[in-house]
């Protein structure tokens, strides 16, 4: 059985709708479709899209962060929380557990400028691993969403200039390397170990997108026992309507 899934950091729902979104993901054909920075609330918006159970985590704060699950396949349970209660408020976590995997979607705090906010991603990224290991000691984890990192060089197109900027600092890059290492596959990197110039952000500014001067932050990352599941993994880097494109992973079980 295959399972095809997507993941895209929308960068607010409602304004994505307007930019084609439901095309997007009529085309994607997605079993499991798993948004990210939706800010908004359900009730904020009305839209068809026949097939799919719709599971929302909307952040407190109005217009803010903000995760979706929109499923074809009933999950056997889903939740919306995990860790201490400073993580429980900005929406950044669903988990809907299936017959065969845990799928965990995720929009990572940013560090925000002058690194302003990085003990505290620092924390987050301990207690989500810690998370993540306890669910593989169930059954396989496929974690995916916009993780505000870049870990290695060939994913961004300037390296060297961002190295202290949010998403490239050495912390956030160790702390993806510590998941990998804790029994995790970037699936992207599976299939396309050396691939340069494959990015799912573009800032707005400088026509960086037009010039693909962007960084791969956007993953599905899959417990190491799913390595011969994957089937494929990609970015749709064409796609517009956000500043992010989708990434798509497929499982074949």
């Amino acid at each position: 059985m295959k399972t095809r899934m997507m993941s895209w950091n929308v960068n607010g729902l409602r304004a994505c709708l307007k930019k084609g979104f439901l095309d997007v993901c009529a085309f994607a054909d997605a079993d499991m479709i798993c948004l990210q920075e939706i800010k908004m609330r359900p009730e904020q918006v009305e839209f068809e899209l026949s097939g799919y159970e719709r599971y929302w985590n909307s952040a407190d704060k109005a217009g803010y962060s903000g995760t979706a699950i929109f499923t074809r396949r009933k999950p056997l349970q889903v939740n919306y929380n995990f860790g201490i209660d400073a993580h429980r408020h900005e929406g950044r976590i669903i988990t809907a557990e299936y017959d065969k995997f845990y799928l965990v979607c995720c929009y990572t705090p940013n560090s925000k400028d002058q690194l302003l906010r990085l003990d505290y991603r620092m924390a987050w990224e301990d207690d989500l691993r810690d998370y993540l290991i306890d669910l593989d000691q169930v059954k396989p984890v496929v974690y995916c969403g916009d993780l505000n990192v870049a870990h290695k060089e060939i994913d961004l197109k300037n390296p060297s200039v961002n190295r202290r900027n949010p998403g490239f600092t050495d912390e956030e890059r160790e702390k993806l390397s510590k998941l990998l290492d804790s029994g995790f596959l970037d699936s992207f990197r599976v299939i396309h170990p050396d691939l340069t110039g494959a990015y799912t952000w573009w800032s707005y500014r400088g026509r960086a997108r037009e010039r693909n001067t962007g960084w791969r932050i956007d993953y599905f990352i899959v417990s190491e026992r799913l390595k011969d599941n994957i089937k494929n993994a990609d970015i749709w880097s064409e796609i517009q309507g956000s500043d992010h494109c989708p990434v798509m992973l497929e499982l074949e079980f």
